[in-house]
């Protein structure tokens, strides 16, 4: 075949073929071992009290400080490098490094995994569909294997691509509704914009939306108690709760013969039925169909900003015929005695991913215990799959393009813009075929020699221990702020050590009077400082 003149082929010949000598670098190179190295150093590092104890030596603190200042820059620079990323779609690492959670530090690092590999994702394909219309090996060639990265992601059928601007008009010509609206707020267009790294992005805290807790008079226990878990029986010395769960046995939820188990496939979002549910007589409605269905896939998006203990803001739902999206905020007082028994039903299956956190949400907010749980995260880690994100099994089995803009956005937005719901019905519309196609490929895997059980019974197994966590509060404690973020390099004296405990107490009395994140009272950033500053100024 004569690839002379074809442009495609011309275009695949003329890459340089240091692309590929740098692929084959970067997997072959140096940078293997020496992650495995710094891995094996950091376990050597002390945690907890005795990092605390030891960060008071120069001969510790210092060479750990510099550590610290080389491993930001490393990250901005990753993060920001034009080697990386076309310009316009850097993923900066956050500048208040201080102040960040490590959720939010964590969330950044698997944003920034995904998308490189997801470029590489896509560099194969692209090359490997040159080959296909071209006829040719390009990659057999050894003066030019061809290989290119491709900036950005591939666009799927239906993708909305940069949606600021109408998530913007979404909510903009919403605002004038009722007024018991507390998004009606004036919801400034600038407040819904394109950040410095140049995606889309609903922010993860909008100044001026009412408070749900004041619009719904929700009543939280924000004392310096432990919490109660009023609705399960303590234990018969009184010291501690009864989870359902320890009176089943994991077997009881293990399937059974599915050796000729079909994998049901979805329909299509825009073909399945959907039910916003913002009224107790859909609640009642929704209620009575989970009574009547196996099983149910769940998911919950939450606020931690504008709360002390945070807020579950919504409840997605999908059965295998419909989609619904529970109100949360609005519905909150009625989601447990309507909900609660059909989560709890052993002969139920819920499905999730990552349930870690949103079960003892589910505890705190409705007084839900789950039983009979499947969590796809815990079958990805059993089938030891590339990677473990919602993410990657959508693309993985579905082959579907999660849209993550509105991943860490502010989910108290009312009324909620179609783009943010269709992404809340994405999180479980296609658990429940990734949970057949999961328990096929678990069925059919070897038992491990670590494992004492069948890999599915494996994931049952953990699945029932993130059920068995039981949420407990946040209680300040006289060592409390021992561990705030960026203390231990701070290298204060006891007078400014004083100074900062104080503070810390202050803001844990006002966080919980005003039912409000301590972060957002003074963040430890700023926390610190004023330390330093005060004992300056003396």
């Amino acid at each position: 075949m004569n690839n002379d003149n074809d442009p495609i082929a011309m275009e695949a010949q003329s890459e340089p073929s240091k692309n590929a000598q740098s692929l084959q670098t970067l997997a072959s190179g140096p940078l293997s071992s020496s992650l495995s190295s710094l891995a094996s150093s950091s376990r050597t590092l002390p945690s907890n009290q005795d990092f605390h104890f030891f960060n008071n030596f120069d001969d510790f603190r210092l060479p750990i400080d510099r550590i610290a200042k080389t491993s930001d820059s490393l990250l901005q620079f990753i993060g920001s490098s034009s080697k990386t990323w076309d310009p316009n779609n850097a993923i900066h690492f956050p500048n208040n490094i201080d102040s960040i959670t490590d959720d939010e530090a964590y969330r950044w690092l698997v944003d920034m995994n995904d998308d490189i590999l997801e470029q590489f994702d896509v560099s194969v394909d692209e090359f490997q569909e040159k080959e296909e219309k071209t006829g040719r090996l390009f990659g057999s060639d050894p003066d030019n294997n061809g290989f290119k990265l491709v900036q950005g992601k591939k666009k799927k059928k239906g993708d909305s691509g940069l949606m600021s601007d109408s998530v913007c008009e979404s909510l903009s010509t919403k605002e004038g509704g009722s007024s018991n609206s507390y998004s009606g707020a004036k919801v400034k267009k600038g407040a819904l914009t394109m950040v410095t790294t140049g995606k889309a992005k609903v922010p993860f805290h909008v100044p001026t939306i009412r408070k749900p807790q004041e619009e719904y008079n929700i009543l939280v226990n924000n004392s310096n108690q432990p919490f109660e878990h009023v609705w399960l029986q303590r234990s018969e010395d009184g010291l501690r709760f009864v989870h359902p769960l320890e009176k089943l046995s994991v077997m009881d939820f293990v399937d059974k013969d599915i050796a000729n188990l079909e994998p049901i496939r979805p329909p299509s979002i825009e073909s399945t039925p959907f039910k916003l549910v913002e009224e107790v007589k859909d609640l009642k409605e929704l209620a009575a169909k989970l009574r009547n269905v196996d099983e149910f896939a769940v998911d919950l998006e939450h606020n931690q900003y504008r709360s002390f203990q945070g807020l579950t803001c919504l409840m997605q739902i999908s059965t295998r015929t419909e989609d619904f999206i529970v109100d949360t905020l609005k519905l909150r007082i009625h989601i447990g005695p309507y909900l609660r028994e059909v989560f709890k039903d052993p002969m139920k299956k819920k499905v999730m991913h990552g349930s870690d956190k949103d079960i003892l949400w589910l505890q705190r907010d409705f007084g839900i215990y789950l039983c009979n749980l499947f969590d796809t995260g815990q079958a990805s880690r059993v089938l030891k799959l590339e990677r473990n994100s919602l993410e990657h099994l959508l693309q993985h089995y579905c082959g579907v393009t999660a849209n993550k803009e509105y991943q860490n956005a502010d989910w108290r937005v009312r009324p909620l813009p179609d783009e943010m719901l269709r992404y809340a019905r994405e999180d479980t519309h296609y658990l429940l075929y990734i949970y057949d196609l999961m328990r096929i490929k678990l069925l059919s895997m070897p038992k491990e020699p670590i494992h004492f059980d069948a890999p599915l019974v494996e994931v049952y197994k953990r699945s029932s221990d993130v059920c068995m966590q039981l949420y407990e509060k946040e209680l300040l404690m006289e060592n409390s702020y021992l561990h705030i973020y960026g203390l231990q390099g701070a290298g204060f004296n006891a007078e400014q050590l004083a100074i900062v405990a104080a503070l810390c107490e202050w803001r844990d009395i006002i966080a919980r009077a005003e039912d409000e994140s301590t972060g957002y009272v003074l963040p430890n950033k700023v926390l610190l400082e004023i330390g330093i500053w005060r004992t300056c100024s003396s």
